[in-house]
């Protein structure tokens, strides 16, 4: 079920420029102030990780996009898969996690080219290795 929340267009713009681009590492999505629409709360070019994971806060949920670069066993080479994170923090109010559920979808399907998806509830699911496994799971 939808929330009716839809991304802004500077969303997508955002999103395109991290795809495209290869100039950003990651955007952060966030609810306007009125709860209204899907808005974008930060856009790095910071490619450390632990940069981004402590850019999501512990109470309160987010979406992001990921570029993870990341380097194959056996020489194969390296490689870049987009990932986009559903961060709903154990700690986050139930109003704002249903919200953030139920507004997903409006903003999932909107960006084109995500290859993997995380759902994490706590920091120690937003790793590099779960990432990784993610990405080069078949």
């Amino acid at each position: 079920m939808s929330s009716g929340v839809q991304p802004t267009q500077e969303c997508l713009e955002k999103f395109q420029e991290l795809k495209t681009g290869k100039k950003l590492t990651y955007v952060i999505y966030g609810l306007s102030e009125d709860k209204r629409s899907i808005v974008v709360l930060k856009a790095s070019e910071d490619k450390d990780f632990d940069s981004f994971v402590a850019e999501l806060p512990e109470k309160d949920c987010r979406w992001a996009v990921y570029d993870f670069e990341f380097t194959l066993p056996g020489g194969e080479g390296v490689r870049n898969k987009l990932c986009f994170i559903v961060w709903s923090p154990d700690d986050a109010s139930v109003k704002n996690k249903m919200i953030f559920a139920s507004s997903k979808e409006a903003i999932r399907r909107r960006l084109d080219g995500i290859h993997t998806e995380i759902q994490a509830t706590d920091f120690s699911e937003i790793t590099k290795d779960a990432l990784f496994e993610k990405a080069t799971r078949k």
